[in-house]
């Protein structure tokens, strides 16, 4: 029970300290005027962060080291995705041909036998 309460604590403190961070600026937001060459900025930052999180998991998946080769079932996830992404437009059909294409070379690393 102990340990429960702290779980509890420490999820309201932290919920707390985001909100005392993250309230000041939304509260006087309506108030700023941006300038719309900082607004044409921002609409690069969901790529850039996502590009930051996605490429070091693509291309590390095993505890950083680098694994660019056709072991790497990730990749050739990622590469579907790309192609199809860029090709069709479609985020649902990027997103499905990724995870089938990982899962698929998965399977297909599965069954082959292994050199080393």
């Amino acid at each position: 029970m102990n340990g429960t309460m702290n779980e509890v604590l420490l999820i309201a403190g932290m919920a707390l300290v985001t909100i005392a961070i993250r309230y000041p600026m939304l509260a006087i937001s309506g108030r700023i005027r941006l300038s719309e060459r900082f607004l044409q900025l921002l609409r690069y930052v969901p790529p850039a962060v996502l590009t930051a999180i996605l490429v070091p998991a693509v291309l590390m998946p095993n505890e950083g080291v680098l694994a660019v080769s056709y072991t790497n079932a990730r990749l050739v996830g990622a590469i579907a995705a790309i192609l199809v992404g860029v090709w069709r437009k479609n985020l649902l059909l990027t997103i499905v041909t990724g995870m089938f294409a990982f899962f698929a070379w998965q399977a297909v690393l599965s069954v082959l036998p292994h050199s080393g």
